[in-house]
């Protein structure tokens, strides 16, 4: 499956607003307007303006409405959730080059929200996901404390873990060290 830059951008944005929820007892990492507003920048989205409550609230929904398309059993039920957040983002496909980027499609109309922005980038990168019929690479980390959200690139779809050196490596230690502690008996 080929991934165009501006497809990994839009990934990488959905992946970490997804991951802003609050989890069990975690506190929302996307409290307030200026949070909004260094997140909209750390992710380089473009003809984003003065951001507001409106604003904080619209993509706090579509957060919902993404993380709802992570825990997706089936690519229907993917595709639908996707088909809701870009029809009302109002979609409107066009060519740019900006930023010293090469050509790339923007989903998103000039002038949207910052909710429709990413609403619409990311349901179409995510739409291409379930249109390879690649949609289980869209998941949720298996470790027991830990329900990020990322998408599996690798090449044989085995990731299992957000990161492989936290939650990946905390759970093989504690693997290795309950054999030990077996072994010893």
């Amino acid at each position: 499956m080929l991934i165009t830059h501006d497809t990994r951008c839009a990934l990488d944005l959905v992946v970490d607003l997804v991951n802003t929820a609050p989890e069990g007892d975690e506190a929302d990492t996307l409290p307030d307007v200026a949070t909004l507003d260094d997140f909209a920048r750390n992710h380089d989205l473009s003809d984003v303006g003065v951001l507001s409550e409106f604003d904080l609230s619209a993509v706090r929904k579509i957060r919902g409405r993404f993380a709802a398309v992570f825990a997706a059993h089936d690519a229907r039920t993917a595709a639908g959730l996707i088909n809701e957040l870009v029809a009302a983002a109002g979609t409107t496909p066009r060519l740019t080059d900006h930023d010293g980027y090469d050509w790339h499609v923007h989903y998103f109309a000039p002038g949207a929200s910052v909710a429709d922005h990413i609403a619409a980038d990311c349901g179409m990168a995510l739409a291409f996901f379930v249109v390879a019929g690649e949609q289980e690479r869209l998941r949720r980390c298996e470790a027991p404390d830990c329900r990020r959200a990322f998408v599996d690139l690798s090449r044989n779809r085995s990731r299992r873990y957000c990161d492989s050196r936290t939650c990946g490596n905390r759970l093989h230690v504690a693997a290795y060290r309950a054999r030990r502690k077996e072994a010893a008996g």
